[in-house]
């Protein structure tokens, strides 16, 4: 960690969260379905495609949050030495140190965890069929993103969904192939993001009878 007095960043930070969620939206728009065309060259289903893409989402913002937590008591430890004032003002200049220097974050440690977590998963339809490193640069963006989204207060994160769960359609939004009739979650194809118990973005899921 480097020396003490860490940048004044809280004061930005409503604008970092909005920059925040919408890249959280562009991901989902954009660079989700270019990682959809590199795992069809795999799979003929959308169905099988999709639940790997979403298994991608939940295990890199796992991961992320993961080695959040491992930053964070490093960079408490090393700013409480200096760090003149209260608790929670201690909280808010390790957020504010970590949002300020992003190469605390050792991503491409997050993304190894993530593709052996995933290539190992009995929950993945045709497990080792395919090796996930091919959607690396997906779980790459969702990893830093995830990371980042931590430092904001409260923090930024994903509802984790079960498959055959009750429709909710103040979380989710139903795909376009989905039996809209139906009023249970075949499975799920986008995380909602959430905030201190809010949804903040709706996800995107597939219902059927």
């Amino acid at each position: 960690v480097r020396p003490c007095s860490p940048p004044r960043f809280r004061r930005g930070s409503a604008s970092h969260r909005a920059c925040l969620i919408a890249r959280f939206n562009f991901i989902y728009a954009k660079e989700r379905l270019e990682a959809e065309a590199a795992l069809k060259r795999y799979f003929c289903d959308s169905e099988t495609v999709q639940k790997i893409i979403y298994i991608a989402a939940v295990e890199s913002f796992r991961a992320a949050k993961t080695a959040f937590w491992k930053v964070k008591i490093n960079v408490k430890d090393t700013l409480a030495v200096c760090h003149r004032g209260g608790p929670s003002s201690l909280e808010v200049a390790v957020l504010d140190y970590i949002a300020c220097h992003k190469d605390l974050y050792d991503v491409c440690s997050s993304v190894h965890e993530v593709v052996c977590a995933m290539n190992k998963n009995p929950k993945l339809p045709c497990p080792g069929q395919v090796d996930i490193v091919v959607i690396s640069a997906l779980i790459r963006e969702l990893c830093c993103l995830a990371f980042s989204m931590q430092t904001l207060i409260p923090p930024l994160d994903i509802a984790f969904g079960i498959d055959g769960e009750c429709f909710n359609k103040n979380m989710y939004y139903r795909s376009f192939d989905s039996d809209f009739t139906a009023p249970f979650v075949a499975y799920h194809v986008w995380p909602a993001l959430i905030e201190d118990g809010t949804v903040i973005v709706k996800g995107e899921v597939v219902t059927k009878k």
